[in-house]
């Protein structure tokens, strides 16, 4: 009796073992499939974006540059993307509760001096906790500090929103403004949040598809952030947005009730 239930145990555990590795494999496929695609695809767009973005910088328009540093940081995939992905959501936020104030403090150095600092900020970071902290616990307070620009991006969207009303900006540029501020939170709630929860969960919890998950969505932030920049340009985004909103105030205008 006691053989049988060894026998029995041993062909659990040979079982798990066999379907944990056939998951294994799975998601190495697709975290290689979607790693070439980006390689392939979002390579060159990123370059072409970033050439493009910097041309208006040169022009005496700043608002590209945080977005061309966001661009570079995917390329090297490091977690400067959420601090400069916090700066084009300010820069985009100012512009329309603080036009005035932006209009004289947008300067090509100050932007140039908050890139730096995003830039090192997490360069110390690491060098700091490291140092000082075991592996899990600098996961654990890396995924605390990733997780502080979700009410500023929520902040920045509704400030914006209440806003518009009291603002001189051109139409189409608000319709731009507040569709980067929608994009900028969905990008971090659908590819950056995964992370952050793997960061924050528990060890003792078995997380590989979690793991794999989150890679994958860092991964993809490249292809996601290529959107920003087609925000940041006049054009065929301004005729879509226009429409959109076209279309929810003849939707507002039919269930609205004649008087």
């Amino acid at each position: 009796m006691e053989d049988l239930y060894t026998n029995i145990t041993s062909q659990e555990e040979r079982y798990d073992y066999s379907n944990y590795i056939d998951n294994k494999n799975n998601i190495d496929f697709i975290t290689t499939v979607v790693t070439c695609i980006i390689i392939g695809v979002g390579l060159p767009l990123t370059l072409v974006a970033i050439y493009a973005l910097y041309s208006q910088v040169r022009n005496d328009h700043v608002a590209p540059i945080y977005i061309i540093n966001l661009l570079i940081s995917d390329l090297i995939q490091l977690c400067c993307f959420i601090g400069f992905m916090v700066c084009v959501a300010l820069e985009r936020y100012l512009v329309i509760a603080c036009p005035l104030w932006y209009r004289f403090r947008r300067t090509i150095k100050i932007s140039v001096v908050v890139c730096v600092l995003v830039w090192v900020f997490p360069l110390v970071y690491m060098l700091i906790f490291c140092v000082w902290v075991g592996f899990e616990t600098f996961l654990i307070i890396l995924g605390v500090f990733l997780l502080l620009p979700l009410p500023l991006f929520i902040f920045f969207l509704g400030g914006t929103l209440k806003a518009l009303s009291a603002t001189r900006v051109p139409s189409d540029e608000k319709r731009r403004i507040v569709g980067v501020l929608v994009l900028v939170l969905l990008i971090y709630t659908l590819l950056f949040l995964p992370t952050i929860i793997y960061f924050l969960a528990t060890r003792d919890i078995p997380n590989m598809l979690l793991n794999s998950m989150s890679s994958i969505c860092v991964k993809l932030s490249p292809l996601a952030d290529l959107t920003l920049y087609v925000f940041m340009r006049k054009g065929i985004i301004d005729k879509f947005l226009s429409s959109v909103c076209c279309c929810r105030m003849d939707s507002n205008d039919i269930n609205s009730p004649s008087v």
